[in-house]
């Protein structure tokens, strides 16, 4: 048996299905052109008895691409009809038709007994056959029917044509060795059919399921981008067939999917849909190659396969992400240095790395813009901001307290001032016993969003001397401080010196 594995992407049918991931004509070809850059073998474009822009909808796909494009519909002879109609014109049109085989759905849902199945089921096949040579039947809820009859379903429609019969674990029940077993006997008992997966991930198996499905001989695994879908969604198309490139060696498997454009398909069905993988989606997410951890970092820098399977340019990713974060490590601030190209010595990088881990705490991620704003800021020993408070509003008079620390020696004072930075560095002065006259004071944030970090500059002059001094930090406040009393000692020094 051939080790290759067809794709069926169902993200325009059944990946649309989920809530709020509905598209427009316009967007299913935006979709579907992507898809046939990916390399998928079959596209289904949708359920065209749905509606007439459903019908339209197919049918632009159908003309659009020249890859396989299937159109689903139950076994109605109008429902096969409106299918056809959709597909005219198509490349390589295909038409998949379903029915139900449970025991469970047809009592309740269908209200049938198997043998008007098994009849509806033939003649659906046939009929689609009139139209078209490539037809693919579905038995619905396949992994939670009996397997006798199951047997006897695909065994007829295989016989009556169906160059595809598809088993779906329709509602994730299946686990991993019950579905594939299904397979394995389908393969003996009914040899010469093409076997597909459809796998629905309600208890998080689909992946595990399908890949249980083609070591036991499909030869066809049914899909979506992102893994939407009904529910808890369907087998996440870059889990699946990455786990075949990753582990193809052990598997014996592949696919012809190229694997860089990966990341754009899902970048793009999240434009349309508005609805993002979560963080840490398996391939797709945005954590899926970022490494916070400090072990972790130090690990890919020392070799990328400490803790990556596969690389993030494999599937169209970009680079590796060492997010500093306040898990990071020396390494991992020391590697963004030098990427930006700032060399520091060892105990800087120590104490810059304290740095990030206390910004860290505040803002969760540390930006490229930030640390350079934290390399640019050199703490200053010798006049050192230890707390502060403020008072304010629109109706109050705005107070200030301070604490710092001048070479060992802690002061505080509280002054009173025109808004609370006024009021603050009033304090300071007081506490400082100095008379610093306050040239100029910028202010800029140095990322986007609420939590950025505001960088300050502030000159003063004392003593005839001036000086600047230089602080970031996620309060605008604590950064303008921390800047005037650098600024301060900087000055203070220079009058020392001279006394000197």
């Amino acid at each position: 048996m051939s080790g290759r594995v067809l794709v069926f992407d169902t993200t325009l049918r059944d990946g649309e299905q989920s809530p709020g991931c509905s598209m427009h004509g316009v967007e299913k070809v935006r979709l579907a052109r992507q898809l046939e850059r990916l390399g998928v073998d079959v596209i289904e474009a949708g359920f065209p008895a749905a509606s007439v822009g459903e019908r339209e909808s197919v049918r632009a796909v159908a003309q659009e691409v020249a890859c396989t494009v299937a159109a689903l519909c139950r076994t109605r002879e109008e429902d096969i009809r409106a299918a056809a109609k959709a597909l005219h014109g198509a490349a390589r049109p295909r038409i998949h038709t379903f029915i139900a085989t449970s025991d469970l759905h047809l009592a309740h849902k269908l209200k049938m007994p198997r043998e008007e199945a098994l009849r509806q089921a033939v003649a659906a096949v046939r009929f689609a056959q009139t139209f078209f040579p490539e037809v693919e039947f579905s038995a619905e809820d396949a992994s939670r029917s009996d397997y006798g009859f199951l047997r006897d379903v695909v065994a007829a429609v295989h016989e009556a044509g169906a160059s595809v019969v598809n088993i779906p674990d329709t509602v994730g029940y299946a686990l991993p060795d019950e579905y594939g077993e299904i397979f394995a006997k389908l393969s003996r008992d009914v040899p010469g059919v093409t076997l597909s997966a459809h796998c629905h991930d309600d208890l998080g198996l689909a992946n595990a399921n399908s890949l249980a499905a083609v070591r036991n001989g499909a030869r066809q695994v049914e899909v979506t981008v992102n893994g939407v879908g009904e529910r808890a969604g369907n087998t996440s198309l870059e889990e699946f067939v990455m786990t075949l490139r990753v582990r193809g060696e052990s598997l014996g498997l592949s696919t012809g999917v190229r694997t860089e454009e990966i990341a754009t398909a899902s970048h793009l069905l999240s434009s349309i849909t508005g609805i993002w993988p979560q963080p840490n989606k398996a391939v797709v997410g945005r954590n899926a190659f970022a490494h916070e951890a400090g072990i972790h970092q130090h690990g890919m820098l020392a070799n990328p396969l400490t803790y990556e399977i596969m690389t993030p340019a494999s599937v169209g990713a970009g680079d590796s992400s060492l997010v500093l974060g306040k898990h990071s490590g020396r390494h991992a601030v020391e590697s963004r240095l030098k990427a930006l190209g700032v060399v520091l010595k060892k105990d800087e990088v120590e104490e810059l790395t304290a740095r990030v881990k206390e910004l860290a705490d505040r803002k969760k991620y540390v930006w490229d813009e930030d640390l350079l704003a934290l390399v640019a800021c050199v703490p200053d020993t010798h006049v050192r901001l230890v707390r502060y408070q403020t008072l304010s509003g629109n109706q109050l008079l705005p107070m200030a307290t301070v604490e710092i620390e001048v070479d060992g020696e802690k002061r505080s004072a509280s002054a009173g001032g025109n808004g609370p930075l006024d009021a603050a560095l009033k304090a300071c002065d007081a506490a400082l016993g100095l008379d610093v006259e306050l040239l100029e004071l910028t202010t800029r944030a140095v990322t986007g969003g609420k939590d950025a970090l505001a960088e300050v500059v502030v000159r003063v002059r004392h003593g005839g001397n001036e000086a600047a001094g230089h602080a970031a930090s996620t309060d605008s406040i604590d950064a303008s401080l921390k800047s005037y009393l650098s600024a301060v000692s900087a000055a203070r020094a220079a009058v020392l010196e001279a006394a000197a």
